[in-house]
């Protein structure tokens, strides 16, 4: 290392504090984080492109600094969706640093993988205080049924007010209005829970007819809409 002449003709003053890093809660201990290796925990971070047109949940699930799973969900760009392809295959084995520095090919997944750095150094982790952390697998966890992420999608405008097109129960079907036009409860089929029928053997139709749901006060409605044609 090389100093400038002014600073080697500088007296020395020695340093008093010696403590190293304040500790962080990883996977239920106290952890004094020194290096990539020092970082254990499950989290999530949440990243957006520079158009703010598309946005990525990314999990992952790191032991001693190496991921070791990764769930990447994407919303509102439909390009999104191979990155995240390319994403999911490029993360695991590497480490934090690693990723942090590796072009996840869209933006808004490189911003979410900033996040979730942010989270993890800091001790902020979704595991931060259960002892040993999440087994490997747990990311599936936070999808509904079929493995399906969890979306909900509305719309609406002043003139004719809102529609539901997709709750976490699923797909929406009918809207339920009572007698001043408010809504008042909803029908749904679960996608999910369907598809995983179907390829099971069950029939399309009778798959169909047995994931249907219904929500609030629905079969008391004054008057039903399909929010997608009425």
């Amino acid at each position: 290392m090389n100093y400038s002449a002014k600073v080697e003709n500088m007296c020395t003053v020695t340093k008093g504090p010696h403590h190293g890093p304040a500790p962080i809660p990883e996977e239920g201990k106290w952890i004094q984080s020194y290096e990539i290796k020092d970082i254990s925990g499950l989290s999530h971070g949440v990243g957006w492109c520079a158009p703010q047109q598309g946005a990525c949940k990314l999990t992952l699930n790191v032991k001693e600094g190496i991921v070791q799973e990764a769930l990447v969900e994407t919303l509102g760009c439909s390009g999104m969706t191979h990155s995240a392809a390319m994403a999911a295959e490029i993360l695991p084995g590497k480490t934090l640093l690693e990723c942090l520095n590796t072009d996840l090919v869209c933006d808004a997944i490189n911003v979410a993988m900033r996040e979730i750095f942010k989270q993890l150094a800091y001790g902020r982790s979704q595991t931060a205080f259960s002892e040993d952390g999440l087994p490997i697998g747990s990311g599936l966890d936070d999808l509904g049924k079929g493995l399906r992420s969890q979306v909900g999608t509305m719309y609406s405008t002043g003139l004719k007010g809102v529609r539901y097109m997709e709750m976490a129960e699923g797909y929406v079907l009918k809207m339920a209005l009572d007698e001043n036009d408010e809504v008042c409860g909803y029908q749904f089929v679960k996608l999910g829970k369907m598809l995983e029928d179907i390829r099971h053997g069950v029939s399309p139709d009778e798959a169909y007819k047995k994931n249907i749901g219904q929500y609030g006060r629905f079969d008391n409605a004054a008057k039903y809409i399909d929010p997608r044609e009425d």
